[in-house]
C-alpha cells in the first residue's frame, strides 16, 4: 500500500521523420484513466488532420485505501496493422515500469509503407524519445485532505503545512479551508497532528 512508483514529471513531446512520415510523440503524467482518456481526445482534436493518433497509457486504479489497486493498461492502433502500433507503445511503458502515464503517437502518413516491423519501430522510438524528453521521476500516491477551522486556527495550520512543504490551497471565508496534498503514507500521522495542534477544533474531510 503507497509504494513509490516510476512516472514523468511533466509532458514533452518528440519528433522525427522515417521515410517521409513525420511521428510526434506525446507524453503526460495523468493521475486517473478519466485524465488519460481526456489527454488522448486533446490530442486527436489538435492533431485531427493526422493519419493516425495511436494512444497508450498506465494507470493506477481501484481503491488504495485497502491496497485493493490494479493497474489499468489501454492501447489502440487506431487504424494501423493489428500490433504494430499501440502494443509497441504501450511496451515501452511497461518496459520503463511508468505508471500514472498516458501517450500518443501522432503520425502523417510520407507515402511509404514502412511494413510492420518499421512501425513497431517507429511507434516504439516515439514514445521512447518522448519519455526522454520528459524525464522520470520517483511519485508517492497522494490524497487530498481537507481542514477547516476557524480564523484563529489558520496560522497554526498554516505553519505547519508551509513548514513541511506540502502543497495546498487556502480559502478564506467564514472559516478557513485548506485543501492539502499529502502523500498517502503520511495522512494519518498528518491529521493526527493537525488535531493535536488544533486540540481537535479542526474539521478534516
Amino acid at each position: 500500500m503507497s509504494r513509490a512508483y516510476r512516472t514523468v514529471p511533466e509532458p514533452a513531446t518528440a519528433e522525427f521523420v522515417v521515410q517521409g512520415s513525420e511521428f510526434i510523440g506525446h507524453v503526460r503524467p495523468v493521475e486517473s484513466v478519466d485524465a488519460a482518456e481526456t489527454f488522448v481526445d486533446a490530442v486527436r482534436e489538435e492533431y485531427a488532420d493526422a493519419t493516425h493518433n495511436v494512444p497508450a497509457y498506465r494507470v493506477r486504479a481501484g481503491d488504495e485505501e485497502t491496497d485493493g489497486h490494479f493497474l489499468r493498461e489501454y492501447s489502440s492502433d487506431d487504424g494501423e496493422p493489428s500490433g504494430s502500433a499501440g502494443k509497441p507503445a504501450l511496451n515501452v511503458l511497461a518496459q520503463q515500469d511508468l505508471e500514472n502515464c498516458a501517450v500518443v503517437v501522432t503520425r502523417y502518413y510520407g507515402g511509404t509503407n514502412l511494413g510492420v516491423g518499421g512501425l513497431v519501430r517507429a511507434y516504439s522510438r516515439a514514445v521512447k524519445e518522448a519519455v526522454e524528453a520528459a524525464g522520470i521521476v520517483e511519485e508517492r500516491p497522494h490524497e487530498r485532505v481537507v481542514i477547516t477551522v476557524a480564523y484563529d486556527d489558520s496560522g497554526t495550520v498554516r505553519s505547519i503545512l508551509e513548514s513541511e512543504g506540502y502543497e495546498f490551497a487556502a480559502d478564506y471565508e467564514a472559516t478557513v479551508s485548506f485543501d492539502v496534498r499529502v502523500p498517502r503514507a503520511e495522512g494519518e500521522a498528518f491529521r493526527d497532528r493537525i488535531r493535536s495542534a488544533t486540540s481537535g477544533r479542526a474539521d478534516l474531510a
